[in-house]
């Protein structure tokens, strides 16, 4: 079964809602309005009982012809829904006066009154309702009577039942328009969607460029069209980066697949003494050994940068790390005549095998751009929040404009040099990945014909995984 639209869902949801109102706002209606026609009754007929009251206290008595019905009838004439009934006050005794059209006495002749207004509702023999107000008044001669006044509710049964007959008949229409309305507003509010379906639609892995217009779009979706840019910003600009390092990658290793091809067709292309052979052999492994360094270098610049990669870290010592580097190195320093000096003392959380990548090629490149006769310093500093390790030659510099790019994948500052030199250009932005992962960072500073420094930043705060 297809699952509704959320419009259809929406749509439902608040014409029920409405529906739910409109009746409950119906009935509470029709309660309020019973009420205030109960109240007004009531006041209408305890003010007209104390002007009965007002006349009895003139000049009469319960001698039935000094009753003067006719000053009584004053009071109830023009209201045809009145009835004045005046007993003794004796319980179930005769009526001494009744004024009129509903006959009523023998359903309020048993009826005890007292001092105090009370108020009494009554069925008669037609099932028509009144309500009486009643209580013991005293003549001037001294004789006590019970007076009711009765009112007939008759014309307020109606009035409430127009209304419960008027509500409903206008309930089916009022239903239908709260569900126009709801289908109206909810496609009204669901419209900004459509920019969301629009982007969707257009975008794909070769076309990342476009983004979702927030300037109109209410604030709930203004955020949520702001994270989708945000997101389709970082997948082009990883896309982006894919494709640079494709063509980068394809670069790097055409080199030296081509020198491979060239020299083996142009030896074959003819008879050879067997010291121009092992000459071309020596030349195309040295070709392959950069192929395989290649390879070996971007493989585990793919382990480190995987989020997969996170190791158990351990405390190190940065100057035990350092001097085994140092020792490795110390036979290509000796050649070039070029001294290595190591001072201070960290104790990070790391991986030793990583470190001790990090630090050898900083080593490396420090050595192999450092003039002969020069000193090659690895100094280690303990800061206020890091461990600090930073490598110092001198040398020609790195202009300013490479250094935001020095570990970016294949970048290099002098291309030609470098791959004559044997780099892949893997270096440095392997640095920065083992630092990634160690929550530090890596700096690079250098100075025209001056020194260049390159610095690793190990966090104090971590805390072992």
């Amino acid at each position: 079964m297809k699952p509704a639209s959320l419009s259809a869902r929406l749509g439902l949801w608040v014409s029920l809602m409405g529906a739910a109102l409109v009746v409950l706002l119906s009935a509470l209606a029709y309660l309020v309005l019973a009420h205030e026609l109960e109240n007004l009754a009531r006041r209408e007929l305890e003010a007209k009982l104390a002007q009965i009251e007002h006349s009895l206290a003139l000049d009469l008595s319960t001698r039935a012809e000094n009753l003067r019905p006719h000053i009584l009838g004053d009071q109830v004439k023009g209201h045809d829904d009145l009835q004045l009934t005046i007993f003794t006050s004796e319980v179930g005794g005769p009526a001494l006066l009744s004024l009129g059209r509903h006959v009523l006495e023998r359903r309020l002749a048993g009826i005890p009154a007292g001092t105090d207004t009370r108020f009494q509702a009554t069925v008669d023999e037609d099932g028509d309702r009144a309500l009486s107000a009643y209580r013991e008044m005293i003549l001037p001669d001294g004789d006590r009577v019970r007076v009711f006044l009765s009112l007939d509710r008759r014309s307020d049964l109606a009035l409430l039942a127009a209304y419960v007959k008027s509500t409903l008949v206008a309930l089916p229409f009022v239903l239908l328009l709260i569900g126009l309305g709801a289908h109206f507003v909810v496609q009204r509010g669901l419209a900004p969607l459509a920019q969301f379906r629009r982007v969707a639609a257009k975008v794909s892995a070769q076309d990342l460029t476009h983004r979702i217009p927030v300037d109109q779009l209410p604030r709930e979706l203004h955020d949520l069209a702001q994270g989708i840019n945000v997101m389709l910003h970082r997948l082009d600009g990883g896309v982006q980066q894919l494709a640079q390092f494709s063509d980068d990658l394809a670069h790097e290793l055409r080199s030296p697949i081509s020198n491979l091809m060239g020299k083996a067709q142009v030896t074959l292309s003819r008879e050879r003494q067997p010291d121009e052979y092992k000459a071309v052999l020596e030349s195309c492994i040295e070709e392959l050994e950069r192929v395989s360094r290649i390879v070996a270098d971007m493989l585990f610049l793919a382990q480190v940068s995987h989020p997969a990669a996170l190791v158990r870290f351990e405390r190190i010592s940065l100057q035990a790390e350092a001097r085994r580097v140092l020792d490795l190195f110390a036979l290509a320093a000796e050649e070039k005549l070029i001294a290595l000096e190591i001072s201070g003392e960290g104790a990070p959380l790391g991986d030793r095998l990583m470190i001790q990548r990090a630090i050898s090629n900083l080593l490396s490149n420090a050595i192999r751009h450092s003039p002969p006769r020069s000193l090659v310093r690895l100094r280690i500093e303990s800061l206020v929040d890091n461990f600090a390790l930073a490598v110092e030659n001198p040398g020609a510099g790195i202009p300013a404009r490479h250094l935001p790019h020095l570990f970016e994948r294949f970048y290099r500052v002098d291309a030609s040099r470098a791959r004559a030199d044997g780099g892949t250009g893997l270096g440095l932005a392997i640095v920065r990945s083992i630092m990634s992962l160690h929550g530090g960072r890596v700096e690079a500073s250098s100075e025209p014909e001056g020194l260049t420094r390159f610095r690793l930043l190990f966090p104090k705060a971590r805390t072992a995984p």
